[in-house]
């Protein structure tokens, strides 16, 4: 999914959220979820898109309606020595789409 579907399945109510989904290396990959399935954003040459921060990707979206914004972790826990056995849980903590400051 592209910007451009995205901005259209967001007009008509489509889009249950977007995931800002933080990797190695301090960048983020965007998601958006469409009637609960997982739709990772595309650029203009059709690979993942990517930001380097919170506020690129808010730049990115000031287009389109407000949606519900998440920062989404993934769980570290397999990677902790000592750790036991626990249940993987994600961080996802909810953000603003339009900047705070």
């Amino acid at each position: 999914m592209n910007l451009h579907q995205l901005n259209t399945e967001a007009r008509v109510g489509h889009v249950d959220e977007l995931n800002l989904i933080a990797i190695e290396g301090g960048d983020y990959l965007l998601e958006a979820r469409v009637k609960g399935r997982a739709h990772p954003l595309s650029d203009s040459r059709g690979q993942r898109l990517r930001v380097h921060s919170v506020e690129e990707a808010r730049d990115l979206l000031k287009a389109l309606p407000l949606l519900s914004l998440n920062l989404l972790h993934w769980s570290v826990q397999d990677e902790m020595c000592g750790m036991g056995t626990h249940p993987e849980e994600d961080l996802k903590v909810p953000i603003s789409q339009r900047s705070a400051w």
